[in-house]
Protein backbone atom coordinates (compact mmCIF):
# COMPACT_ATOMS: atom_id res chain seq x y z
CA UNK A 1 0.00 0.00 0.00
CA UNK A 2 1.28 3.44 -0.94
CA UNK A 3 2.20 5.50 2.12
CA UNK A 4 3.60 8.68 0.56
CA UNK A 5 4.18 10.56 -2.67
CA UNK A 6 7.70 11.97 -3.19
CA UNK A 7 6.43 14.94 -5.24
CA UNK A 8 3.88 15.76 -2.58
CA UNK A 9 6.47 15.50 0.17
CA UNK A 10 8.71 18.03 -1.57
CA UNK A 11 5.97 20.61 -2.04
CA UNK A 12 4.70 20.05 1.52
CA UNK A 13 8.20 20.71 2.82
CA UNK A 14 8.21 24.01 0.92
CA UNK A 15 4.80 24.87 2.38
CA UNK A 16 5.86 24.10 5.94
CA UNK A 17 8.92 26.29 5.46
CA UNK A 18 6.63 29.07 4.21
CA UNK A 19 4.39 28.73 7.27
CA UNK A 20 7.35 28.91 9.65
CA UNK A 21 9.48 31.59 8.00
CA UNK A 22 6.82 33.81 6.38
CA UNK A 23 3.77 33.26 8.58
CA UNK A 24 5.48 32.64 11.92
CA UNK A 25 3.61 29.41 12.66
CA UNK A 26 4.73 27.31 15.62
CA UNK A 27 5.70 23.65 15.47
CA UNK A 28 2.48 22.74 17.28
CA UNK A 29 0.39 24.50 14.61
CA UNK A 30 2.37 22.75 11.89
CA UNK A 31 1.47 19.40 13.41
CA UNK A 32 -2.21 20.17 12.86
CA UNK A 33 -1.59 21.17 9.23
CA UNK A 34 0.46 18.02 8.59
CA UNK A 35 -2.30 15.87 10.08
CA UNK A 36 -4.92 17.49 7.84
CA UNK A 37 -2.79 16.96 4.73
CA UNK A 38 -2.12 13.35 5.67
CA UNK A 39 -5.84 12.70 6.08
CA UNK A 40 -6.49 14.08 2.62
CA UNK A 41 -3.62 12.17 1.02
CA UNK A 42 -4.72 8.93 2.65
CA UNK A 43 -8.20 9.47 1.19
CA UNK A 44 -6.79 10.09 -2.32
CA UNK A 45 -4.34 7.16 -1.93
CA UNK A 46 -1.46 9.66 -2.09
CA UNK A 47 -2.31 10.88 -5.55
CA UNK A 48 -0.12 13.72 -6.84
CA UNK A 49 -1.42 17.15 -5.82
CA UNK A 50 -1.05 18.18 -9.48
CA UNK A 51 -3.95 15.84 -10.25
CA UNK A 52 -6.22 17.65 -7.77
CA UNK A 53 -9.84 18.09 -8.83
CA UNK A 54 -12.77 19.66 -7.02
CA UNK A 55 -14.47 16.24 -6.87
CA UNK A 56 -11.68 15.15 -4.52
CA UNK A 57 -12.51 18.00 -2.17
CA UNK A 58 -16.22 17.22 -2.28
CA UNK A 59 -15.62 13.52 -1.76
CA UNK A 60 -13.19 14.12 1.08
CA UNK A 61 -15.70 16.33 2.90
CA UNK A 62 -18.29 13.56 2.75
CA UNK A 63 -15.69 10.98 3.81
CA UNK A 64 -14.49 13.08 6.73
CA UNK A 65 -18.00 13.68 8.03
CA UNK A 66 -18.40 9.90 8.42
CA UNK A 67 -15.16 9.38 10.33
CA UNK A 68 -15.18 8.64 14.05
CA UNK A 69 -12.86 9.71 16.81
CA UNK A 70 -10.51 6.95 17.97
CA UNK A 71 -10.97 8.10 21.56
CA UNK A 72 -14.70 8.75 21.89
CA UNK A 73 -15.90 6.61 18.94
CA UNK A 74 -18.27 9.47 18.06
CA UNK A 75 -18.26 11.18 14.69
CA UNK A 76 -15.73 13.96 14.36
CA UNK A 77 -17.03 17.25 15.70
CA UNK A 78 -17.89 20.15 13.42
CA UNK A 79 -14.97 22.03 14.97
CA UNK A 80 -12.57 19.25 13.90
CA UNK A 81 -14.06 19.20 10.40
CA UNK A 82 -13.73 22.97 10.16
CA UNK A 83 -10.10 22.98 11.34
CA UNK A 84 -9.10 20.16 8.98
CA UNK A 85 -10.82 21.59 5.92
CA UNK A 86 -9.60 25.13 6.64
CA UNK A 87 -6.01 23.86 6.75
CA UNK A 88 -6.51 22.15 3.39
CA UNK A 89 -8.13 25.24 1.88
CA UNK A 90 -5.18 27.42 2.90
CA UNK A 91 -2.75 24.86 1.47
CA UNK A 92 -4.42 24.65 -1.92
CA UNK A 93 -4.76 28.45 -2.12
CA UNK A 94 -0.99 28.63 -1.63
CA UNK A 95 -0.42 25.73 -4.03
CA UNK A 96 -2.40 27.46 -6.80
CA UNK A 97 0.32 30.12 -6.98
CA UNK A 98 3.31 27.78 -7.09
CA UNK A 99 5.32 26.96 -10.26
CA UNK A 100 4.17 23.68 -11.77
CA UNK A 101 0.76 23.93 -10.11
CA UNK A 102 -0.57 27.24 -11.44
CA UNK A 103 -1.85 25.70 -14.66
CA UNK A 104 -3.48 22.78 -12.88
CA UNK A 105 -5.14 24.31 -9.80
CA UNK A 106 -7.17 27.52 -9.69
CA UNK A 107 -7.67 29.62 -6.58
CA UNK A 108 -11.41 28.99 -6.69
CA UNK A 109 -10.83 25.23 -6.47
CA UNK A 110 -9.81 25.65 -2.83
CA UNK A 111 -13.27 27.02 -1.99
CA UNK A 112 -14.69 23.51 -2.33
CA UNK A 113 -13.16 22.68 1.03
CA UNK A 114 -15.64 25.05 2.71
CA UNK A 115 -18.28 23.65 5.02
CA UNK A 116 -21.85 24.83 4.58
CA UNK A 117 -22.78 28.10 6.28
CA UNK A 118 -24.83 26.16 8.86
CA UNK A 119 -22.00 23.75 9.65
CA UNK A 120 -19.54 26.64 9.92
CA UNK A 121 -21.76 28.40 12.47
CA UNK A 122 -21.95 25.19 14.52
CA UNK A 123 -18.18 24.70 14.32
CA UNK A 124 -17.46 28.26 15.43
CA UNK A 125 -20.14 28.41 18.11
CA UNK A 126 -18.81 29.49 21.47
CA UNK A 127 -18.80 26.81 24.14
CA UNK A 128 -18.42 27.47 27.82
CA UNK A 129 -14.98 26.31 28.85
CA UNK A 130 -14.46 24.12 31.90
CA UNK A 131 -12.52 26.17 34.40
CA UNK A 132 -11.45 25.05 37.87
CA UNK A 133 -12.40 27.27 40.78
CA UNK A 134 -9.72 28.63 43.07
CA UNK A 135 -11.22 26.52 45.85
CA UNK A 136 -10.80 23.36 43.76
CA UNK A 137 -7.18 24.22 43.03
CA UNK A 138 -6.50 24.84 46.72
CA UNK A 139 -8.11 21.50 47.50
CA UNK A 140 -5.88 19.72 44.99
CA UNK A 141 -2.74 21.38 46.37
CA UNK A 142 -3.84 20.59 49.93
CA UNK A 143 -4.26 16.88 49.16
CA UNK A 144 -0.93 16.47 47.36
CA UNK A 145 1.73 14.63 49.42
CA UNK A 146 5.06 16.32 50.06
CA UNK A 147 7.27 13.65 51.62
CA UNK A 148 9.79 12.98 48.85
CA UNK A 149 11.50 15.67 46.81
CA UNK A 150 9.57 14.56 43.72
CA UNK A 151 6.30 15.01 45.61
CA UNK A 152 7.47 18.42 46.84
CA UNK A 153 8.31 19.41 43.28
CA UNK A 154 4.92 18.29 41.98
CA UNK A 155 3.01 20.18 44.68
CA UNK A 156 5.11 23.31 44.15
CA UNK A 157 4.53 23.02 40.41
CA UNK A 158 0.73 23.17 40.74
CA UNK A 159 1.01 25.99 43.29
CA UNK A 160 3.37 27.91 41.02
CA UNK A 161 1.01 27.59 38.07
CA UNK A 162 -1.88 29.30 39.86
CA UNK A 163 0.49 31.76 41.57
CA UNK A 164 1.92 33.02 38.28
CA UNK A 165 -0.40 31.88 35.48
CA UNK A 166 2.68 30.79 33.51
CA UNK A 167 2.12 28.48 30.54
CA UNK A 168 3.37 24.92 30.89
CA UNK A 169 5.97 25.38 28.14
CA UNK A 170 7.42 28.34 30.01
CA UNK A 171 7.37 26.48 33.33
CA UNK A 172 9.35 23.59 31.83
CA UNK A 173 12.10 25.99 30.71
CA UNK A 174 12.33 28.34 33.72
CA UNK A 175 15.59 28.54 35.66
CA UNK A 176 16.13 29.53 39.27
CA UNK A 177 17.48 32.90 38.15
CA UNK A 178 14.11 33.75 36.62
CA UNK A 179 12.30 33.81 39.95
CA UNK A 180 12.69 36.50 42.62
CA UNK A 181 10.86 35.38 45.74
CA UNK A 182 11.68 38.57 47.64
CA UNK A 183 10.06 40.77 44.98
CA UNK A 184 7.44 38.15 44.24
CA UNK A 185 7.97 37.90 40.48
CA UNK A 186 9.23 35.80 37.60
CA UNK A 187 11.11 37.17 34.63
CA UNK A 188 9.83 35.42 31.52
CA UNK A 189 12.83 36.21 29.35
CA UNK A 190 12.08 34.83 25.87
CA UNK A 191 15.80 34.35 25.20
CA UNK A 192 15.75 31.44 27.65
CA UNK A 193 12.09 30.84 28.52
CA UNK A 194 9.69 29.28 26.01
CA UNK A 195 7.03 31.98 26.03
CA UNK A 196 4.19 32.32 23.55
CA UNK A 197 5.26 34.26 20.45
CA UNK A 198 8.74 34.55 22.08
CA UNK A 199 7.55 37.57 24.05
CA UNK A 200 9.43 38.70 27.16
CA UNK A 201 7.50 40.05 30.14
CA UNK A 202 7.51 40.13 33.93
CA UNK A 203 4.84 38.44 36.03
CA UNK A 204 4.24 39.34 39.66
CA UNK A 205 2.70 36.73 41.91
CA UNK A 206 -1.09 36.82 41.77
CA UNK A 207 -2.96 37.27 45.09
CA UNK A 208 -4.21 33.70 45.42
CA UNK A 209 -3.32 33.07 49.05
CA UNK A 210 -0.29 33.12 51.33
CA UNK A 211 -0.31 29.32 51.72
CA UNK A 212 0.12 28.84 47.96
CA UNK A 213 2.89 31.41 47.80
CA UNK A 214 4.68 29.82 50.77
CA UNK A 215 4.76 26.41 49.05
CA UNK A 216 6.59 27.96 46.09
CA UNK A 217 8.93 29.96 48.33
CA UNK A 218 9.81 26.83 50.34
CA UNK A 219 10.54 24.96 47.11
CA UNK A 220 12.92 27.62 45.85
CA UNK A 221 14.70 27.74 49.21
CA UNK A 222 15.03 23.95 49.18
CA UNK A 223 16.74 23.97 45.80
CA UNK A 224 19.05 26.84 46.71
CA UNK A 225 19.84 26.21 50.38
CA UNK A 226 19.58 22.43 50.76
CA UNK A 227 20.53 21.14 47.32
CA UNK A 228 22.86 24.10 46.62
CA UNK A 229 21.63 24.52 43.06
CA UNK A 230 22.73 27.56 41.09
CA UNK A 231 20.92 30.24 39.13
CA UNK A 232 21.14 28.34 35.84
CA UNK A 233 19.62 25.17 37.24
CA UNK A 234 15.96 24.38 36.42
CA UNK A 235 13.23 25.70 38.68
CA UNK A 236 11.26 22.49 38.11
CA UNK A 237 13.76 19.77 37.22
CA UNK A 238 13.00 16.53 35.44
CA UNK A 239 12.77 13.23 37.29
CA UNK A 240 15.94 11.17 37.39
CA UNK A 241 15.36 7.66 36.04
CA UNK A 242 17.59 4.71 36.90
CA UNK A 243 17.50 0.92 36.72
CA UNK A 244 16.46 -0.41 40.13
CA UNK A 245 17.22 -3.62 41.93
CA UNK A 246 14.34 -5.28 40.08
CA UNK A 247 16.07 -4.41 36.79
CA UNK A 248 13.25 -2.08 35.86
CA UNK A 249 13.35 1.67 35.33
CA UNK A 250 12.28 3.67 38.36
CA UNK A 251 12.22 7.27 39.59
CA UNK A 252 15.26 8.23 41.63
CA UNK A 253 14.96 11.83 42.79
CA UNK A 254 15.51 14.91 40.71
CA UNK A 255 17.70 15.27 37.65
CA UNK A 256 19.65 18.49 37.24
CA UNK A 257 18.11 19.26 33.87
CA UNK A 258 14.95 20.64 32.30
CA UNK A 259 12.08 18.58 30.96
CA UNK A 260 12.31 18.33 27.19
CA UNK A 261 8.59 19.13 26.84
CA UNK A 262 5.55 20.11 28.89
CA UNK A 263 4.13 16.58 28.74
CA UNK A 264 5.29 15.58 32.25
CA UNK A 265 3.72 18.74 33.68
CA UNK A 266 0.33 17.83 32.25
CA UNK A 267 0.75 14.30 33.62
CA UNK A 268 1.40 15.72 37.10
CA UNK A 269 -1.79 17.78 36.87
CA UNK A 270 -3.79 14.80 35.68
CA UNK A 271 -2.63 12.62 38.57
CA UNK A 272 -3.11 15.40 41.14
CA UNK A 273 -6.70 16.16 40.16
CA UNK A 274 -7.57 12.46 39.98
CA UNK A 275 -6.10 11.86 43.44
CA UNK A 276 -8.20 14.75 44.76
CA UNK A 277 -11.35 13.20 43.30
CA UNK A 278 -11.83 15.89 40.66
CA UNK A 279 -12.07 15.94 36.89
CA UNK A 280 -8.81 16.71 35.12
CA UNK A 281 -8.04 20.34 34.37
CA UNK A 282 -4.96 21.04 32.28
CA UNK A 283 -2.36 23.64 33.35
CA UNK A 284 -3.64 26.21 30.84
CA UNK A 285 -7.11 26.20 32.41
CA UNK A 286 -5.63 27.82 35.53
CA UNK A 287 -4.95 30.94 33.44
CA UNK A 288 -8.69 31.14 32.88
CA UNK A 289 -9.23 30.79 36.62
CA UNK A 290 -6.99 33.80 37.11
CA UNK A 291 -8.78 35.79 34.40
CA UNK A 292 -12.11 35.20 36.13
CA UNK A 293 -10.57 36.08 39.49
CA UNK A 294 -9.31 39.34 38.01
CA UNK A 295 -12.84 40.23 36.97
CA UNK A 296 -13.91 39.84 40.58
CA UNK A 297 -11.11 41.63 42.42
CA UNK A 298 -10.18 44.42 40.02
CA UNK A 299 -12.15 47.61 40.71
CA UNK A 300 -10.98 49.84 37.86
CA UNK A 301 -9.97 49.56 34.19
CA UNK A 302 -6.38 50.32 35.20
CA UNK A 303 -6.34 47.44 37.69
CA UNK A 304 -7.73 45.00 35.13
CA UNK A 305 -5.22 46.22 32.55
CA UNK A 306 -2.39 45.48 35.00
CA UNK A 307 -3.92 42.06 35.70
CA UNK A 308 -4.12 41.37 31.97
CA UNK A 309 -0.48 42.38 31.42
CA UNK A 310 0.50 40.09 34.28
CA UNK A 311 -0.93 37.22 32.21
CA UNK A 312 1.26 38.32 29.30
CA UNK A 313 -1.54 39.92 27.29
CA UNK A 314 -0.70 43.13 25.47
CA UNK A 315 -4.36 43.83 24.78
CA UNK A 316 -6.84 43.65 27.64
CA UNK A 317 -9.50 42.46 25.17
CA UNK A 318 -7.55 39.21 24.85
CA UNK A 319 -8.17 38.56 28.53
CA UNK A 320 -11.82 39.51 28.18
CA UNK A 321 -12.60 37.56 25.00
CA UNK A 322 -10.41 34.47 25.39
CA UNK A 323 -10.17 33.99 29.14
CA UNK A 324 -12.75 36.09 30.92
CA UNK A 325 -16.04 34.37 30.08
CA UNK A 326 -18.62 34.59 32.81
CA UNK A 327 -19.95 31.17 33.75
CA UNK A 328 -23.67 30.44 33.43
CA UNK A 329 -24.39 30.43 37.14
CA UNK A 330 -22.51 33.66 37.72
CA UNK A 331 -24.20 35.17 34.66
CA UNK A 332 -27.59 34.31 36.18
CA UNK A 333 -26.61 35.89 39.51
CA UNK A 334 -25.52 39.11 37.84
CA UNK A 335 -28.61 39.43 35.64
CA UNK A 336 -30.96 38.71 38.56
CA UNK A 337 -29.18 41.24 40.74
CA UNK A 338 -29.61 43.88 38.04
CA UNK A 339 -33.36 43.48 38.44
CA UNK A 340 -33.07 44.42 42.12
CA UNK A 341 -31.10 47.70 42.48
CA UNK A 342 -31.64 47.77 46.28
CA UNK A 343 -30.12 44.31 46.69
CA UNK A 344 -27.14 45.38 44.56
CA UNK A 345 -26.56 48.43 46.73
CA UNK A 346 -26.50 46.26 49.83
CA UNK A 347 -23.95 43.77 48.49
Amino acid sequence: MKTHNPQNERIKRAYFNYLIEAQGFSEATLDGVAKALNRFETYTKFRDFKAFHIEQAKGFKAHLSEQRSLRSKDRLSKATLYATLSALKRFFLWLAGQPGYKSRISYSDAEYFNLSAKETRIAKAHREARVPTLEQIRHVIGTMPATTEIERRDRALVAFTILTGARDGAIASLKLKHIDIDQGLIDQDARQVKTKFSKSFTTWFFPVGDEIREIVVDWVRYLRQEKFWGLDDPLFPATKIRIGDSRHFEASGLDRKHWSSAGPIRAIFKDAFAAAGLHYFNPHSLRKTLALLGGQVCKSPEEYKAWSQNLGHENVLTTFSSYGDVGRHRQAEIIRSLANPQQRAGT
